[in-house]
């Protein structure tokens, strides 16, 4: 039996193509949602079955813990005995988890041996990512860390996430893959065309996207990103999280944005939110998979960041790391919005969109 351990909207996103490549083959999977986030759209969305077990009831607003990390934590820490009691019961082959999230980490201790010997394998679904910053992004550089340091299998995305894993000498399978994010993508856009979406009505215009705990909770660093989104000149669609409003307020930022043509929104589902970004003309945000869909769609990205573990992105000439440097995004977004930029020919480093079915094919060959 293949055990899927997912929480967070972003693991699913990723775990979908995987899950869809198990059904087209008729193989069962069982699906565990610990509840960090609602996961009702998505599985309506992209037509895979609803969890079969829920060990939290998801909330109802975009995050659990709403900046409060000390809540997280408990949080993680019962959630490990609650997965472990589960596989125990279960006792499938393989345990699946992906990601950086309070989630993964707990699954990855809860499916190893600390607890005691184990009948199954574990497997991690994005392995060696790195900005080797243990606080940036916190928490999820420690929990890529833990779900690496307790996986028996370790899919890994790139060639440089295969090298950070060997420089790490994990215990764990090596096995490059590719991102299933590719493969998500391109699912999506099927969806999405099939669907009709609409384009929005401007012909240029920004997508932006922030929620990283460790900006929203400076007053600094979010001073700094209103500064540099201050300096957009094209209309801007921002769906917006609940503790990124929330914080912007608290913070008396939110009234500097109000002179910027700027259409808030609730967060959109996801396959509205790629076709968003699909038709931009460039994206601004703090997110980690933003970065990799924007390599997939070729769209240039402004990474609102000190680090970043998704570096790969960096030699393309279309991911720009800012540092928060707000003299560096000015000129980044002056040379975006010149009629003499032109998108650079790269290779994509996250692959080809066979990811799934790689994973698919060396879980069930081994």
């Amino acid at each position: 039996m293949i055990t899927f351990i997912v929480g967070t909207k972003a693991e699913l996103i990723k775990c979908v193509p995987v899950m869809k490549e198990f059904e087209k083959r008729n193989i069962n999977y069982y699906f565990i949602h610990t509840g960090q986030h609602s996961l009702s759209d998505l599985t309506n969305n992209f037509g895979i079955k609803n969890p079969d077990i829920v060990l939290y009831n998801p909330p109802k607003t975009s995050s659990r813990f709403m900046t409060k990390t000390h809540k997280a934590i408990f949080w993680g820490t019962t959630l490990i005995k609650k997965i472990r009691v589960v596989l125990n019961r279960l006792k499938p082959t393989y345990v699946l988890f992906h990601g950086d999230t309070l989630t993964t980490a707990s699954a990855a201790i809860a499916s190893s041996n600390i607890l005691g010997k184990k009948p199954w394998k574990s497997a991690h679904l994005e392995a060696g990512l790195r900005s080797f910053n243990l606080f940036k992004p916190f928490p999820e550089e420690i929990s890529r860390k833990i779900a690496d340091r307790f996986s028996d299998i370790l899919f890994a995305p790139s060639d440089l996430s295969v090298e950070n894993l060997n420089k790490e000498r994990v215990k764990g399978k090596i096995v490059k893959t590719g991102n299933t994010i590719v493969d998500t993508v391109l699912i999506s856009l099927e969806i999405a065309k099939k669907r009709k979406l609409k384009k929005p009505k401007e012909k240029k215009y920004v997508v932006v996207n922030v929620h990283r705990h460790e900006n929203i909770k400076s007053k600094e660093r979010m001073r700094k990103i209103v500064e540099i989104i201050k300096n957009i000149s094209y209309p801007i669609y921002w769906p917006i999280h609940d503790n990124t409003k929330l914080q912007l307020k608290k913070f008396g930022l939110l009234n500097e944005l109000k002179n910027k043509e700027i259409h808030f929104s609730p967060l959109m589902s996801y396959i509205e939110f790629l076709w968003l970004i699909k038709n931009s003309t460039y994206l601004v945000t703090d997110g980690g998979s933003i970065q990799e869909e924007s390599l997939v769609l070729k769209k240039p990205c402004i990474i609102l960041r000190k680090e970043t573990e998704r570096q790969e992105g960096l030699e393309t000439g279309i991911n720009f790391l800012t540092r928060l440097n707000v003299e560096y995004s000015k000129r980044v977004i002056e040379m975006l919005e010149s009629s003499n930029f032109k998108v650079p020919k790269f290779k994509n480093p996250y692959g080809d969109g066979k990811a799934s079915k790689r994973i698919v094919d060396y879980l069930l060959s081994s």
